[in-house]
């Protein structure tokens, strides 16, 4: 007689969260893509506010509701799909580029066209100035972190399987890529650092995080979350360094040339992420087939 193999509970928890992934892996490749999501972010959020003068508050608005949508997507789908992820990753960019721009700056109507100012549309700016923008970003963003952690649900993406943890989690991603460009910004504009100088220190500074990985003392979810937010503010000065003049500092590549540009590696590195993940999920269907044992 043949009887099937019996899971036991520790395969069966495996086989659910294989299932129910919905977060992708923290790798080398991931930080990658992020890089060049919060970089692409940076010119496309700029493209539609300032090139094409729509300025701060009608692209926040606009962006925020792709935000939404995109994120509806990734909150039905039943598994993870590199994708649906990463444009939501790049859709919190966008909005967290306008959205910080508009805290921060007073534009009035300098990025804002003719027809768009007949319309009444404004303020292009609060002018909050970077130091309180990015203070009330860090309290909400502490906030947010506050409340997952009262909620008893775990701060490790790759375990996050239900809907609340994906809330808070995206929550904290669009915050963090706001204060990101904030960060991003300052280092820019006001620190004296210019466009290349903000990039290298920001990249000292995640260099400093991979060394602490090794820290037993230091958790890794903590530098994670750092490294979240950091890589924000280094894809906004990369791509102020493409976008704007050389007179500034940059290398006055425009936006819409660099958006496209960096659009195209972030789909070659989505479609690769997508290949690996479908190739890990035919291995893993593979391994977990039911093996049957011929009785003695």
């Amino acid at each position: 007689m043949r009887q099937p193999e019996v899971l036991t509970d520790l395969d069966a928890a495996s086989t659910r969260t294989s299932v129910m992934k919905k977060l992708p892996e923290v790798t080398l490749v991931f930080w990658i893509m992020k890089i060049a999501a919060t970089t692409l972010g940076e010119t496309a959020g700029d493209l539609f506010s300032q090139t094409l003068q729509l300025g701060y508050f009608l692209t926040t608005i606009a962006l925020f509701l792709i935000f939404v949508v995109t994120l509806v997507v990734q909150l039905r789908s039943r598994h993870y799909n590199p994708f649906f992820y990463w444009t939501v990753i790049l859709s919190t960019s966008m909005a967290g580029t306008t959205a910080s721009d508009f805290m921060n700056r007073d534009a009035s109507s300098k990025y804002l066209s003719g027809s768009a100012t007949s319309l009444g549309w404004g303020p292009q700016g609060l002018g909050l100035g970077y130091p309180v923008g990015a203070a009330i970003l860090i309290s909400i963003l502490l906030i947010i972190f506050a409340l997952w952690k009262l909620s008893g649900m775990t701060f490790q993406i790759r375990d996050i399987v239900t809907f609340r943890g994906e809330a808070l989690f995206w929550s904290a991603i669009l915050v963090s890529n706001t204060l990101g460009t904030s960060m991003g910004d300052f280092l820019s504009d006001s620190s004296g650092l210019g466009y290349a100088g903000g990039a290298l220190l920001v990249t000292a500074a995640l260099a400093v995080l991979v060394a602490l990985m090794k820290a037993p003392a230091v958790p890794n979810v903590l530098l994670f979350w750092i490294g979240f937010v950091l890589t924000r503010p280094l894809g906004a000065t990369a791509g102020d360094l493409l976008t704007k003049p050389v007179g500034k500092g940059g290398m006055n590549l425009g936006t819409a040339g660099s958006s496209a540009v960096l659009l195209a590696v972030l789909l070659g590195l989505m479609a690769h992420a997508q290949v690996r993940e479908r190739k890990a999920a035919a291995e893993y269907m593979t391994e977990r087939e039911p093996v049957t044992r011929r009785a003695d």
